[in-house]
């Protein structure tokens, strides 16, 4: 992933502007093992997700609901990953209302911090610029002309997702603040809820 977008985004703590048009979203789960049970300030993280997509606004539906019944809406659709599940709803807002205004696929991602090398013939090569590199976070927001004209969801794996979709519509990465980053297991649940302690 490349080419980060500045984040333009409301500030977490900020009253939420919702969204004023109908929008449709599901948060993922689904392949995420039982992380998404775990609790996070008291709460399992696919609540904690699933309450910031309705605080900004947008309907949720069940993940198993007929493609052809998300494209008859109409409406752009959000896939919030339950493993990162403390990115706020004005961000989500902003994210949806961005997507709506550049009609692009429109991405949150966050920064690489590690050290990345190519290995080319099992030899350790050049680094490469983390300044050029990101991680696919949460949401995932699809504008309602790319909802029509996909004949599905291609993965519910966000970033084998974003690949598909880089190769076939625009689609902007913008950045997220750190309390969206994707937790991969308990011990990183605790370091976010550390860092989200109020």
């Amino acid at each position: 992933m490349s080419a980060v977008l500045p984040p333009e985004l409301p500030d977490p703590y900020d009253e939420v502007d919702m969204l004023d048009e109908p929008v449709l979203g599901a948060v993922v789960e689904e392949g995420r093992g039982s992380l998404p049970f775990a609790l996070v300030h008291g709460e399992s993280l696919v609540a904690s997700a699933a309450w910031a997509l309705g605080a900004a606004g947008v309907e949720a539906v069940a993940l198993g609901t007929p493609w052809a019944d998300v494209q008859e809406s109409e409406q752009p659709f959000v896939l919030h990953d339950a493993l990162c599940p403390l990115l706020d709803p004005g961000t989500i807002a902003a994210l949806v209302r961005r997507a709506m205004d550049t009609d692009a696929v429109v991405v949150g991602v966050r920064p690489v911090t590690d050290t990345v090398k190519l290995v080319r013939d099992g030899t350790l090569g050049e680094t490469l610029d983390r300044d050029a590199l990101a991680t696919v976070a949460s949401p995932v927001v699809l504008p309602a002309t790319v909802v029509a004209d996909l004949e599905r969801l291609p993965s519910l794996d966000f970033a084998a997702l974003v690949t598909v979709l880089q190769a076939r519509y625009p689609v902007e990465l913008v950045e997220v603040p750190a309390a969206a980053r994707r937790v991969t297991s308990t011990d990183d649940v605790r370091v976010l809820e550390a860092l989200t302690r109020r």
